[in-house]
């Protein structure tokens, strides 16, 4: 028994006629008529009542036609699935979000995935920071991570989106929330909340490097792990802190947004994935958020 048998019985049993079945069939009648009797000779059992004008199911005929239609049925919605797989149509993939993608592009990104890619299952992390990205890249816990470079890794596939402009978070009522903008020189001696160093935060060296370029010692207050807690202590009056402009999204009361200048830095947003993963949904995915960008 093969299924070009089943099709055949079904055919037969839709049209109560052999003639006509195998004109559905684009085939001629004899060999039909054949494969028939060679499919009940093989079940030991007789399908079809045969007169000289029509043709009927008997009884076991019935109950083989039901089961004969749902195997169809699920061969091909397993060749319809497959080939969808195969064009990166259904999956899951889960994505981990550094802190400002977090709040400014996670909400219109996840609108846009859904929108082109509804057949793809997505779960979303966000506050991660680049390293613990990466390593949630290495073991699979996450597929695809908005990061900020550098992530120095060979097993890595890194594209870059946009550059970042850099301002400076300050409490509502402090003396810098006066001006337009905060020249890097102003943070001399002001009390300062930065990512930790110790989760290796590629924005805490950032911010080391913009002052010390400038000439200022930073005086580090607090250091945080996620840069909702950083804005948090912030709209506490705890100290200021520099990040990333997309941050601005994070609109807390008691929060006012400089943009930082003198000297004017940036930070890379990029989309990173393991180079060694090639399944079409998460190609077609990182697709849809490079031209997003």
């Amino acid at each position: 028994m093969d299924l070009r048998q089943l099709r055949y019985f079904i055919a037969v049993a839709e049209e109560r006629h052999f003639r006509r079945a195998a004109e559905r069939l684009h085939m001629a009648q004899p060999p039909l008529s054949q494969a028939i009797r060679q499919l009940e000779g093989e079940l030991g059992i007789a399908l079809f009542h045969r007169t000289t004008r029509r043709v009927d199911l008997t009884d076991a005929g019935r109950a083989y036609l039901d089961r004969a239609q749902a195997i169809l049925a699920e061969v091909d919605e397993a060749a319809h699935h497959a080939r969808r797989v195969a064009a990166g149509a259904v999956g899951h993939l889960t994505l981990g979000c550094v802190g400002s993608a977090t709040y400014s592009l996670l909400p219109t990104l996840s609108r846009q995935l859904a929108t082109e890619l509804p057949g793809i299952d997505f779960s979303f992390r966000g506050e991660m920071l680049a390293p613990d990205q990466v390593e949630a890249l290495r073991s699979g816990a996450i597929d695809v991570a908005l990061l900020r470079p550098p992530a120095a890794d060979p097993s890595l596939a890194v594209h870059a989106l946009r550059r970042d402009r850099l301002v400076v978070a300050l409490p509502a009522e402090h003396p810098l929330a006066a001006k337009t903008r905060v020249h890097a020189a102003d943070l001399a001696g002001v009390d300062l909340i930065v990512h930790s160093a110790d989760r290796h935060s590629v924005m805490h060296d950032v911010v080391f490097r913009v002052l010390r370029d400038a000439g200022v010692e930073p005086r580090i207050r607090h250091e945080v792990g996620e840069t909702s807690t950083l804005i948090t202590l912030v709209a506490g009056g705890l100290g200021v802190a520099v990040a990333p402009e997309p941050v601005t999204a994070l609109a807390l009361d008691g929060v006012a947004y400089r943009l930082l200048v003198r000297p004017a830095a940036v930070i890379e947003l990029a989309v990173a994935h393991r180079a060694d993963r090639n399944e079409p949904h998460l190609a077609r995915a990182v697709e849809v958020i490079r031209r997003l960008f």
